[in-house]
């Protein structure tokens, strides 16, 4: 895990991005530890709100050189809503960068060259332009693949078309690119590729679909979850999920400290379901039958 700062960052930008709000902040100490894939943890509501815990957000990008982090918020409720009615010159109170990043650089295939399919769904995108162009710069070939409900969902259609090599889009009412989901493409996109890694960042249900397809064409799949993260740091245990270990036993994580990026093999798919994660009968420390 990185070095992790409390900072009081100014935002310097907000912009409308589809069916979202894109924040630039000026948090240099952040700035300078943050690597794709971790994110920061908001307070939200102001001194007086009665809203305690702070809100979670992937970072879109960050850049030590003049001190900023960038993130992607949706207005779901009260807190997120106020995080977008931010104006530059507000303030906002950060902890981060929290979490384990996406690991790079890619594995080389048989050849030596290197590729990796980078998927995202909704603004669940956001960190995904950063790690394109990290892996780039490292000589890596990369393709992205961003779907969402609508076309309005989307988010960095443009933005992918300047960071990777090639772009695919899909949206579940056909308002823009392929009608259908990510994982009806992504097949083809990685047999085309050759790549040997997979990295995504999306709803649940989409993130197993992408381990699958990643599974049937050799690769790894680099999944960051979106488990609800209410203190971002591993005290509240809101966020645990059933994730395999390397000795094979199941055990419940949290997704803030051991993530929020797992390879997608290790991840305990079938313990979620109906917006629910439960913990597996074979979980260690799992309530057993009885009371044995």
């Amino acid at each position: 895990m990185s070095k992790v700062a409390h900072e009081v960052a100014r935002v310097l930008s907000s912009e409308p991005a589809g069916a979202y709000r894109h924040l630039v902040l000026a948090a240099p100490t952040i700035a300078a530890y943050a690597a794709p894939g971790q994110f920061v943890a908001a307070t939200v509501g102001g001194p007086t709100s009665g809203m305690l815990l702070r809100r979670s957000f992937s970072i879109h990008a960050a850049d030590p050189a003049v001190g900023t982090v960038e993130i992607v918020v949706a207005a779901h409720a009260a807190g997120t809503t106020w995080i977008t009615q931010r104006r530059p010159g507000d303030e906002v109170d950060l902890v981060g960068p929290l979490g384990r990043p996406f690991p790079v650089p890619v594995r080389p295939g048989p050849d030596g060259r290197t590729s990796a399919v980078l998927v995202g769904g909704g603004y669940g995108s956001a960190p995904l332009f950063w790690l394109a162009r990290v892996l780039r710069a490292q000589g890596t070939h990369v393709e992205i693949v961003l779907g969402a409900a609508s076309a309005d969902r989307l988010f960095g259609v443009d933005l992918a078309s300047a960071v990777a090599d090639a772009v695919a889009v899909t949206t579940d009412d056909g308002s823009a690119g392929t009608r259908g989901w990510v994982s009806d493409v992504l097949p083809e996109v990685l047999t085309r590729s050759g790549a040997s890694d997979v990295y995504a960042c999306g709803p649940m249900a989409m993130l197993k679909a992408v381990t699958d397809a990643a599974a049937a064409a050799g690769a790894i799949a680099h999944v960051a979850v979106e488990e609800a993260m209410a203190c971002g740091v591993g005290v509240c245990m809101t966020c645990v999920m059933p994730v395999v270990g390397a000795d094979g036993r199941t055990r419940m994580v949290r997704s803030c400290l051991d993530g929020p990026v797992f390879e997608g093999s290790r991840v305990r798919w079938d313990a979620f379901g109906d917006g629910l994660c439960r913990v597996p009968d074979d979980a260690v420390g799992a309530p057993q039958v009885g009371g044995h």
